[in-house]
């Protein structure tokens, strides 16, 4: 189902123009075929399908179907990196591999990874030679997430090689989550500061002190989201704002898409903010992407 189509990255968008939309882990435990009316019905303007052990987000066509019926974009992909995924694609490049070629096959120009895991030898240590290469060869951009410490009896265990911590590694593009900043204790802030143009996307969501990867509403936790996503707006991002909240422990029908309709809503609404805001460098204000007519 892989196309050889080599996608040309988005322009950057500032604003309101920058694109907000939802993970299918957000939905979580409905399956992934959910996320697209779910997205639909709340006005995101796409969706990110996690590839799990669900047959639907393995299939490209029964994905690009649903995405046509409920016209929702597939912005991107989340490849089966993760500790309960492990037995998702086989061996770890081919998660890889196979997650740009889903990428490819439905259109989305973003793949989001997970850093390597110590014990995974070889991939772990060319993993950013590895991901380099295939964006060259497919045009595919892999976005690297930050993840965070893991933490036992008061000591940090050594989970990731080359570190939980992507800004300085020397990969191209970055994915920032909030929720795993903040069991890092990390400043999201200064971090996407730091990281100017090499962030790519975002996973939308907040945390606290608790130490857990609960993946709060954006809001509702420690992290100063709200301040992170006017600076994107005002500088600008080539990728798209996504929304990563847990709904799994909804106590009430209705409250999961009263979760992820606040979550759209404090994007919207800081977004489009923080685009008031933006500038040349000669001072001037910059038009924005509605203005120009540029996509």
């Amino acid at each position: 189902m892989a196309d050889s189509t080599v996608h040309l990255a988005p322009a950057v968008r500032f604003g309101a123009d920058i694109p907000v939309t939802l993970s299918s882990s957000s939905v979580f435990p409905l399956g992934t075929q959910d996320v697209f009316a779910t997205a639909e019905d709340l006005g995101y303007d796409g969706v990110e399908v996690m590839v799990t052990h669900n047959a639907w987000s393995q299939d490209a066509r029964r994905l690009a179907r649903l995405s046509e019926r409920h016209g929702m974009p597939i912005d991107s992909i989340h490849a089966p990196t993760l500790l309960f995924t492990q037995q998702v694609w086989g061996s770890a490049w081919s998660k890889i591999r196979r997650s740009v070629e889903l990428a490819q096959a439905v259109g989305a120009a973003t793949v989001v990874a997970h850093p390597p895991f110590r014990w995974q030898g070889t991939y772990a240590v060319r993993f950013a030679e590895g991901i380099h290469e295939l964006m060259a060869e497919t045009g595919v951009v892999i976005a690297v997430e930050n993840m965070y410490p893991w933490r036992a009896y008061g000591r940090e265990a050594k989970m990731y090689l080359p570190h939980w911590n992507p800004l300085p590694e020397p990969y191209e593009h970055i994915c920032w989550d909030f929720s795993h900043a903040a069991i890092a204790r990390a400043d999201s802030l200064a971090a996407v500061r730091e990281l100017g143009p090499r962030l790519r996307h975002v996973h939308l969501t907040d945390g606290d002190d608790s130490g857990k990867d609960d993946h709060l509403v954006p809001g509702e936790g420690t992290q100063r989201v709200a301040e992170t996503l006017r600076h994107v707006a005002t500088e600008g991002l080539a990728g798209a704002v996504c929304v990563e909240v847990g709904t799994r422990g909804v106590e009430y029908a209705g409250q999961r898409e009263e979760k992820l309709a606040a979550s759209l809503a404090f994007a919207r609404e800081h977004l489009a903010a923080g685009g008031t805001d933006h500038h040349d460098d000669d001072g001037a204000p910059r038009p924005s992407t509605k203005e120009t007519g540029r996509p």
